[in-house]
């Protein structure tokens, strides 16, 4: 019985090969997406996963009160680390560590940039970070030693095998013994660095980390069995103003389970969203763009439900049962089904690296995984039984008196599902087309935003070396190349949301307001080499380094101190005990949250050996290679023990919105991929209609019906549907954008037009289908047809 099942189903395929075609490759083309979609959740959702102590490893946050908001962060005190350990318990383990640091390595005639973080030796008990060479209890004991990651080993020694007591000079300074190698990170793990150094000599060369007062490190908090961290953060709360009088901080411990997926917080509370948003959309995709392709498979097998009436009813006057012909024709759909899975799994093979240049991953497929391959036939079955189903049942309903006497099938129910099925994958799709726009039209809005700065033109370079002692001679070599109009230094990047406080009061200040201002160290040439605009006052000089005299603020804080121009008026830094005059104000600009109000900012002279940063402009319309090769010859001369190396600072720019372009550019694939899918079951519906009114069609074209005219009778039923897809999709694709923009504070308004486009598009998309069968029915001989029937 089986195998005569098999042979039915080989025959059926066969003999309808441009249907079995449309079945299959559409179901394919479904598998494979959702198995691109989970690959790509499975990443996500695994974070950290490496780390065998994930459920006890946090790290502290502060929650800051301002005066309209609560600011969260993660930098804590020098001090915290070890007085947390000493006075609370429950606390098993705790590791500060630096942000991160790249600097020089070299070793004979190769040199490379790295990148690291200083850390307590702590960090390798902590995380899981297996060693390949070196023991983790013996390392980071002298000052000048490191541990790397065999990357990193490769790079610096190649193919040596034990690099252990090697020496390598960082940035042309100090030879730092390896005292260990680590396995590389996995690229779904927070940390990520090239080199670990010793936290100790880093924390004593840095005089303002020793103290209550200033937030410059990481502390990684690991938890004692059964200990929950509510309790211990109780404890936390109060911790900062015992240690600081006077402190607005509160400390808490954030888990390492939802470092990741769920890292946004509003008002001081964690607010469950983060990326586990878009695990969470990209998952439903996956299961609207399976379900789209099951329609196609109910649509098709329905539609074709004539060819088999005559099987049936054969099948049924020689005793087979309607459990049987379920049975069948079900066994049939996941047949169709697992051969679909098992051509998904060659599209995912093949790509597979395609989609990892488009998510940034490094994604396997993992075939070789029981559960991969598991999650593949389970995903079948579920598709098979799905599109197979409504089919079965109505198939299998059929009266053998009827089909055998060749009485035409009733139609009507089967009718209104297929019609009901097109609708719902065209409301889908144009949904889907909706949303892309929309996410599309956003982020260019918020990329076009005036940001208060000309970021186009500029590179920034780590002020490596002799940058800063020999700034002014660099400065003029590259203003002497032609190409450069403007070169700046500056203390933290442009786009960083760092380094502020609220310690700075004026004379207006209200008593208890707390205003968090940002600090910028930079050089007189910084406003120009930016373009930013000076409202007010002169520009910041070198004499203003002494003492920090004379400072620029940005127009916000001028109003926040008061009416009037804020020059001559006197700001004091309550930390270090300094008084500085407003000399002038520029404009507010932009950075760190793109979305939002950036903070006020106060402008400091810097002195040079403070630099990190060196920002040059280059005139406009001036050729990039060009431009690059002149100053990398600056660079060679003047900074020879350096390798060039720079970035442009609109690319730095445009990483701010990587959440925000994958679900752009996942969204276009996967809006496509919809069209496509629904388009094949389309056509195959059109071929079917025009096919079984064959007659119909060679009759109007005797009696005089144009082509045109028969091409309108066929296509005028899909259109319909069409246009009740539309009238569906607008108030869902509204709904769901309202909401998904509502989370940004700079955002666009959604316009009328953009519902329309997506309708119309569709309906377009639809009639290209259409046309094509409905055409060749019309043109075709209605004397043959005719005769035929």
């Amino acid at each position: 019985m089986l195998r005569n099942y098999i042979k039915t189903a080989f025959r059926s395929l066969l003999k309808n090969k441009t249907y079995s075609f449309l079945n299959i490759f559409g179901l394919a083309i479904g598998i494979a997406c959702a198995a691109f979609i989970f690959l790509w959740v499975e990443n996500e959702v695994s974070f950290d996963s490496v780390h065998q102590k994930k459920d006890r490893l946090f790290i502290a946050k502060e929650n800051q009160q301002y005066v309209d908001h609560v600011f969260t962060h993660s930098s804590t005190p020098g001090l915290f680390g070890p007085a947390i350990k000493a006075e609370v318990p429950g606390i098993a383990n705790v590791c500060r560590t630096s942000e991160d640091q790249s600097f020089l390595f070299s070793k004979g005639d190769k040199a490379f940039y790295a990148t690291g973080i200083y850390a307590e030796t702590s960090l390798f008990s902590m995380f899981t970070m297996p060693f390949v060479q070196g023991n983790a209890s013996r390392v980071l004991t002298q000052p000048h030693s490191m541990v790397i990651t065999e990357s990193a080993a490769k790079k610096f020694f190649g193919s040596q095998a034990n690099v252990v007591g090697q020496t390598i000079k960082v940035d042309n300074k100090q030879d730092y013994v390896i005292e260990g190698v680590v396995k590389d990170n996995p690229a779904n793990s927070t940390f990520q660095f090239e080199w670990v150094m010793p936290f100790q000599p880093f924390f004593d060369a840095s005089p303002w980390l020793q103290g209550w007062g200033n937030n410059s490190l990481h502390t990684y908090v690991e938890l004692k069995p059964g200990v929950s961290p509510e309790t211990v953060n109780k404890q936390l709360y109060n911790f900062l103003p015992k240690k600081l009088p006077g402190a607005i901080s509160h400390v808490f411990l954030f888990g390492m389970k939802d470092w990741h997926l769920r890292d946004v917080f509003k008002d001081g509370k964690q607010t469950g969203e983060g990326r586990i948003q878009n695990v969470r959309l990209f998952s439903v995709i996956a299961w609207i763009i399976l379900l789209i392709a099951c329609i196609n498979f109910m649509n098709l097998a329905t539609a074709r439900s004539e060819k088999r009436a005559r099987e049936v009813g054969v099948r049924k006057v020689l005793g087979a049962g309607k459990k049987m012909l379920i049975a069948q024709f079900i066994g049939e759909a996941l047949f169709m089904a697992l051969l679909s899975a098992a051509i998904a799994v060659l599209i995912v093979l093949l790509l597979l690296p395609a989609f990892n240049l488009l998510v940034e991953k490094q994604l396997t497929a993992g075939f070789n995984n029981p559960l991969h391959i598991t999650a593949v036939l389970l995903v079948a079955v579920v598709c098979g039984l799905i599109a197979g189903s409504y089919p079965s049942l109505y198939l299998s309903s059929f009266n053998p008196v009827s089909v055998l006497k060749g009485i035409k099938l009733k139609d009507g129910s089967a009718a209104f599902v297929r019609k009901g099925l097109v609708v719902t994958q065209f409301t889908i799709s144009i949904v889907l087309i909706i949303c892309t726009i929309i996410v599309y039209q956003q982020i260019q809005h918020v990329k076009s935003r005036q940001l208060g700065f000309n970021r186009n033109n500029l590179i920034e370079m780590d002020a490596q070396g002799n940058i800063s002692n020999d700034f002014a001679r660099i400065q003029q070599d590259m203003l002497n190349t032609g190409y450069v109009d403007h070169v700046a230094l500056a203390d933290h990047p442009t786009l960083y949301d760092g380094n502020n406080t609220s310690s700075y009061t004026w004379e207006a200040k209200p008593a208890g307001s707390v205003v968090l201002i940002s600090r910028r160290y930079v050089t007189p040439e910084f406003m120009s080499t930016l373009h930013m605009k000076l409202l007010e006052g002169r520009n910041l000089t070198i004499a203003d380094t002494t003492n920090e005299s004379g400072i620029v603020i940005t127009q916000s804080l001028e109003k926040l101190m008061g009416k009037g121009s804020a020059i001559g008026k006197v700001i004091r830094h309550e930390g270090n005990k300094t008084a500085s005059t407003v000399v002038g104000v520029v404009n507010d600009y932009v950075y760190g949250n793109m979305y939002g109000k950036s903070d006020p900012v106060v402008f400091l002279s810097l002195p040079l050996d403070h630099a990190n940063y060196m920002y040059i402009h280059f005139k406009p319309g001036s050729d990039v290679e060009k431009v690059v090769a002149s100053i990398q010859s600056v660079m060679k001369k003047d900074n020879p023990a350096f390798p060039f190396n720079y970035r442009f600072l609109d690319t730095e720019f445009n990483k701010l919105f990587t959440g925000e372009m994958l679900v752009s550019k996942l969204s276009r694939v996967f809006a496509t991929l919809a069209i496509i899918i629904s388009c094949l079951g389309l056509f195959g519906l059109a071929a079917y209609t025009a096919e079984r009114r064959t007659k119909e069609i060679g009759i109007r074209k005797v009696l005089g019906a144009s082509v045109s005219g028969i091409t309108g009778l066929l296509s005028k039923d899909f259109l319909q549907l069409v246009i009740v897809s539309c009238v569906l999709a607008f108030p869902v694709a509204y709904y769901m954008m309202h909401n998904w923009l509502s989370s940004y504070r700079y955002r666009i308004d959604m316009q009328w037009w953009v519902f329309g486009m997506a309708g119309l598009a569709a309906i377009i998309i639809a009639l290209v289908t259409i046309s094509f069968q409905s055409i060749k029915a019309a043109i075709a001989n209605p004397v043959k047809s005719l005769r035929n029937e």
